[in-house]
């Protein structure tokens, strides 16, 4: 069953068109992740999807009675809503009801006249069957597993119009979850949520009844969330069955297809071109000129006409260049904490907290929201003291910042400007520069205000670049940055000669990175030799008595069970281990046909056949675990 379908939609921004005559359908059910580079129109979509914009051409058709929840932009409410108030407005039909019956009992109470108290009781009995069915006795349970998992329990009694904008997107995503529509759209759910939020999101998701389509560039997140990909890429759709990871490799292997049989068309074309040139050529040095040949000639050139041209498909997109410059080596301790603690007010976020980066490290600091990563990162810039202690910078540090919050002294300074005053160049070698990190032609003018939030980080990780720096301290640095961005910096990361010290809630990038992991927990600053995963088991370890993770929501019963509980199938292993090895061989057999054929239908025709032969052979192992 389709929930939602979109039929030759077309949109256009400022003269600017983002895609034209797009098609596709969403399976109820499904748990789709929308991907594809900043700027490709993915949030036009989500706009689309939910009625937020309308279509210039073409139509989106929603299941009859179907509900959609998406967070366009951050609602109003009066002043004086609670976060809790904002949370309760996902039940507001079912309050309502809950106070009508409160109503009813207190008149059925007072009430002498039978008739009327009969007519009473009729309705209560009618409204509590409504109310029990629609989980009116379950809204409180629901509101404290939401709360506890996105981590906002400190915010149900915080002035919601009090709240920054990344506590009331929390807030948001929180009454969306509490709404249950039929079709979620998640647009980077993830952004403003720490690791353990992000985790319980990822169990939430996974048992969630609706429709799940989400735009993300938490590769992790992705990989345990979706089982379907749609990839937006020059105005066109294409649907991949898989995960995350699996779709990168899938689709690396359909270009190189698609490459190979775009080769192989221009040089049938170039073939048929000579050909009907030499053709023409024959027929006009006959005496008299050759008809036939020139009706051959002809004949050739509607062929080539009609032929359905392969576009050459891009193998390798623009990406940032980033290279950091060659710097002075700083000291051997770069930075270091000894006996830290800090408060505000009556919240002590840690005690007798050490840290110590040495020259070269790769350092990572994770936590919970609100525990204190940021007030470390602060006291390292000279922006906050600490209450006791000794911070201290070691020699020959010369440092580079990256905030995920970037701002600039004038909003409506031109971007090339903005380049400058950090970075003493001409204008001639800022444009060139900016070119590497995409701002191409007039784009350089463009006034900083205006720039998106991945704009902003490509602006300021341009400027610091360019900048004699030895130590990076990082927060948050692929917040904004798409996946094809992320990889780009990572790379770059990689290949800096100096220090890093990062806050992150990216999982990936934490575990590619960093070989070191400071961990803020329960008010103590825990240090491990390793990245982030190896973090976590350990913490586990030494805290065993605080759950590292919050706690997921109660899954159903494994399917281990019910495989336990079936009786093992009557084949046998020996009849099932032949079957793998007759499989294992046709697709090896196919597998070197691919490698020699140039055809594109033969092509398109084996790998089919390979498709076909590897679900069979997956079947067969689990068919082998049963037997076992």
């Amino acid at each position: 069953m389709i929930i939602c379908s979109a039929q030759e939609l077309s949109k256009m921004f400022g003269g600017n068109l983002i895609f034209e005559n797009l098609s596709f359908e969403i399976p109820e059910g499904a748990r789709i992740g929308l991907v594809g580079r900043n700027g490709t129109g993915k949030t036009t979509i989500f706009k689309l999807l939910s009625g937020a914009e309308t279509p210039d051409t073409g139509m989106v058709h929603l299941k009859k009675g179907a509900k959609v929840g998406y967070l366009a932009q951050i609602p109003q409410f009066p002043e004086g809503t609670k976060g809790l108030d904002v949370l309760k407005s996902a039940f507001s039909s079912l309050l309502r009801t809950g106070e009508r019956l409160k109503e009813l009992e207190s008149r059925m109470g007072n009430e002498g006249d039978p008739d009327k108290l009969n007519r009473l009781l009729e309705e209560y009995g009618k409204l509590q069957d409504e109310f029990t069915l629609s989980g009116g006795y379950e809204i409180d349970a629901n509101i404290a597993k939401i709360s506890n998992g996105l981590e906002i329990n400190a915010l149900l009694e915080k002035d919601f119009n009090q709240c920054s904008g990344g506590e009331q997107t929390k807030l948001c995503l929180g009454l969306i979850l509490l709404q249950k529509p039929d079709l979620l759209l998640l647009d980077e759910p993830t952004n403003h949520l720490d690791i353990g939020a992000v985790e319980w999101l990822e169990d939430f998701l996974k048992e969630y009844e609706g429709t799940v389509l989400c735009i993300s560039h938490d590769r992790y997140f992705l990989d345990h969330v979706i089982n379907k990909v749609f990839d937006l890429e020059d105005g066109e759709v294409t649907i991949y069955h898989s995960n995350y990871s699996g779709f990168v490799k899938e689709k690396e292997e359909r270009l190189l297809l698609e490459f190979q049989a775009y080769q192989e068309q221009q040089k049938k074309i170039k073939k048929m071109k000579e050909a009907i040139k030499r053709l023409k050529e024959w027929a006009n040095q006959a005496n008299p000129p050759n008809e036939a040949l020139h009706k051959r000639a002809r004949n050739m050139e509607r062929a080539l006409e009609r032929m359905e041209k392969i576009k050459r498909p891009i193998l390798e997109r623009k990406k940032m260049g980033l290279e950091f410059e060659e710097t002075d080596r700083s000291g051997k301790v770069v930075f270091s904490m000894n006996d830290v603690s800090k408060s505000f007010g009556d919240k002590a976020l840690f005690t007798e907290a050490d840290l110590l980066v040495h020259f070269k490290d790769r350092t990572a600091i994770v936590g919970q929201n609100g525990t204190g990563k940021s007030t470390i990162i602060n006291m390292l810039l000279g922006n906050e003291p600490c209450d006791s202690g000794e911070v201290r910078i070691g020699s020959n540090v010369k440092l580079g910042y990256l905030s995920q919050h970037f701002t600039v002294a004038d909003p409506d300074a031109r971007l090339i400007d903005a380049f400058r005053d950090e970075v003493a160049v001409t204008e001639g070698d800022a444009r060139h520069i900016l070119a590497k990190f995409l701002f191409y032609g007039p784009n350089v003018f463009r006034k900083v205000g205006q720039l998106s939030g991945g704009e902003k980080m490509r602006l300021r990780l341009a400027q610091l670049m360019h900048q004699d720096i030895n130590f990076l301290v990082l927060d948050e640095p692929t917040n904004h940055l798409d996946i094809d961005s992320r990889e780009v910096l990572e790379e770059a990361l990689e290949d800096f000669k100096g220090t890093i010290l990062a806050v992150s809630h990216d999982r990936y990038f934490l575990n590619k990175l960093f070989h070191k992991t400071y961990w803020i927990h329960d008010r103590k600053l825990y240090s491990f030799e390793g990245p982030y995963s190896w973090a976590k088991e350990k913490l586990a370890e030494l805290a065993p008595h605080v759950s590292t993770e919050v706690e997921a929501p109660k899954k159903k019963p494994a399917p281990m069970r019910e495989k336990e509980e079936r009786p093992k199938p009557s084949i046998s292993i020996e009849e099932v281990e032949k079957d793998l090895e007759e499989l294992e061989g046709k697709i090896g057999e196919i597998e070197d046909k691919l490698l020699s054929l140039t055809e594109l239908d033969a092509l398109q025709e084996l790998y089919s056949e390979k498709e076909s032969l590897e679900k069979q052979r997956d079947e067969k192992y689990d068919l082998l675990e049963e037997c076992l």
